[in-house]
């Protein structure tokens, strides 16, 4: 039988929790049945190497970079810039760009990166193959370039963000959902919010679970944590997993933890991720007194063995679409403490498997001393948690049933 010719398109292969999720459902997938490519769009990040061998990467070039560092950040210009030149493309989207440019300076949110993404999209060669099915895994690049630059049968979009809370709209989008024979939301709520923007495409939604692998992440948790900074501590550890961005609101995290260390807890927070906000955060900390306190580990390749060692995992979080780290933390039966915001209530049952409190410090404080004080709460939730379903292979196959 011949194979079925399937593209994946993602923005980049950085350490991140969708990234991440997206190795995941490549390792789900057939090769004897599949023939299978990846285009990256930026060409970088750190995970190429976990990529699985029977995948073929198309791009050209590519660097092993993380997108956050310094040559990464060069990379990146450079890439923007090949795009922008590309057959004059600038040229063409300068109306686009600047209209976004406007529209975004009226509602005082400036975000460089969705007004660069169509550039990028427009900007880029696209592939010479017609495919059996084109998948856009994120929002944004990937989801325009599949959408105008692709041949393919069947073309499907996944959608991992609150779409209006991240900033997205239609016009930034160019209504390019619209091409799409599905899209695929990590949550419920995801749907909605959604939907919110484009109302006629609820007969084409569905929801595709993030998918982790809970058996190899238990493997990986019996290593020995590589920071001193974690080693060297022996009290109580909260623990928090996420890029350094707004969206993670860290600032709150760091007031909360002065409130902490005020009553006199006996705790440290350690967060581990990378991102533009460290020198802001690192800034705050410092104001705060908090150095030794509150540590930002940065990126590690292996986080499991700090969910295991955690006292209490937490996500104080603005929004999300569906948290890995949630994922994660609770198929390693973490108790997990988590803002009542989108995409959380949808993952934690308030005092069932987690607990949900309100993103303010002081109630997040109180929230903290209370469960850390009760070690049979913690033990109760977490066990809880570990119970929950990790494996949803009906979602993939409602993916490669496009191919049929």
């Amino acid at each position: 039988m011949k194979k079925k010719k399937l593209l994946f398109v993602i923005n980049t292969l950085s350490a991140a929790g969708a990234e991440m999720s997206f190795l995941q459902l490549l390792r789900q997938l057939d090769p004897k049945t599949y023939d299978i490519d990846v285009y990256v769009l930026l060409a970088q990040g750190e995970l190429r190497e976990q990529l699985p061998a029977y995948v073929h990467l198309q791009n050209k070039s590519y660097s092993d970079c993380s997108v956050l560092s310094k040559k990464g950040k060069r990379h990146l210009v450079h890439r923007v810039l090949c795009a922008a030149l590309y057959r004059g493309t600038v040229f063409f989207q300068l109306p686009y760009l600047f209209r976004t440019f406007i529209a975004m300076c009226k509602k005082r949110r400036l975000q460089p990166d969705k007004l660069l993404w169509q550039l990028l999209a427009q900007g880029t060669p696209a592939p010479k193959k017609e495919y059996d099915l084109a998948v856009a895994y994120l929002e944004g690049g990937s989801a325009y370039y599949v959408a105008d630059r692709v041949r393919a049968k069947k073309k499907a979009a996944f959608i991992h963000i609150d779409y209006a809370r991240a900033g997205y709209t239609r016009a930034i989008d160019r209504d390019c959902y619209l091409c799409y024979d599905r899209i695929f939301t990590v949550s419920g709520e995801g749907q909605r919010t959604f939907l919110d923007s484009y109302p006629q495409l609820k007969g084409k939604l569905s929801l595709f679970h993030n998918p982790i692998d809970r058996d190899a992440m238990i493997e990986k948790s019996h290593e020995l944590c590589t920071h001193p900074a974690w080693n060297s501590y022996h009290g109580k550890k909260l623990l928090t997993v996420g890029r350094l961005n707004p969206q993670k609101a860290y600032e709150v995290a760091i007031e909360t933890m002065r409130l902490l260390k005020k009553n006199g807890a006996d705790v440290r927070w350690y967060v581990l991720g990378e991102g533009a906000e460290r020198e802001r955060l690192e800034q705050l900390i410092r104001r705060y007194g908090l150095e030794e306190d509150f540590r930002l580990l940065g990126a590690v390749d292996n986080p499991y063995p700090y969910y295991a060692g955690c006292d209490l995992y937490v996500h104080a979080t603005r929004f999300e679409g569906r948290s890995v780290a949630i994922q994660e933390a609770q198929a390693l039966g973490c108790a997990v403490l988590a803002s009542d915001c989108s995409g959380n209530r949808e993952q934690i049952t308030d005092d069932v498997d987690g607990r949900l409190v309100a993103l303010d410090p002081p109630q997040i404080a109180a929230q903290i001393r209370a469960m850390l004080a009760d070690p049979f709460l913690l033990e109760r939730l977490g066990d809880a948690a570990a119970k929950k379903p990790t494996s949803h292979p009906e979602d993939i196959e409602e993916l490669l049933s496009l191919t049929e």
